[in-house]
């Protein structure tokens, strides 16, 4: 079976957590894409290079969840030869027989534009800020700039910028807890199965 659940949204928003879920629930892969650029902003040098020689050992470094990796990501992601390198990567991983999950900023929009399910997951920033200075600690002022400005950069790019698939169910997690957010993807992709 090939099927292919996208989930986008910002930093700290709850996509991760959610498509983790939602794949163990289905028994499908999962792919935090995410990954992929902060695997290329850490790597350092020309990113462009990095991205072209990236391979899934180097999804395993124990670096990659930083706030630094995070901009670092953000920063090499707004370079279209690198999103271009590493496309194929994941539409691969996406299209593999026995379902895959895959959250981002642009699987729905750009990536997958056939997947079965489109989840948006959001919050709203100073939510999402907080949950991201719960996880990073230091100032938590500055973990909101961070955000705001991750933020701007992610839905300004000209290449592939972040928003919501005109075919993408919005996920609100603001006020919502983990499992009730998980709730109600698996929900939308059980739904979805059963046609």
């Amino acid at each position: 079976m090939i099927f292919t659940v996208a989930i986008d949204g910002p930093a700290a928003s709850g996509k991760g957590t959610i498509s983790r879920a939602v794949a163990a629930q289905f028994g499908f892969a999962h792919l935090d894409t995410g990954l992929l650029y902060r695997a290329v902003g850490a790597m350092g040098g020309d990113p462009i290079a990095a991205a072209k020689r990236l391979t899934a050992e180097d999804l395993a470094r124990g670096d990659l969840r930083t706030l630094a990796a995070g901009q670092a990501a953000s920063r090499v992601a707004v370079i279209p030869e690198v999103r271009a390198a590493l496309v194929d990567f994941q539409r691969r991983f996406a299209r593999a027989e026995g379902g895959a999950v895959l959250d981002g900023r642009d699987i729905g929009t750009v990536i997958c534009p056939e997947a079965e399910v489109k989840l948006y997951v959001t919050a709203r920033a100073e939510v999402r800020a907080h949950r991201r200075w719960l996880e990073v600690g230091g100032d938590e002022a500055r973990v909101l700039a961070e955000v705001r400005e991750r933020d701007a950069r992610d839905m300004g790019r000209a290449d592939a910028p972040l928003h919501p698939a005109a075919d993408a169910v919005t996920l609100d997690t603001s006020d919502l807890t983990i499992e009730a957010a998980v709730a109600r993807a698996v929900a939308l992709v059980a739904a979805r199965l059963s046609r």
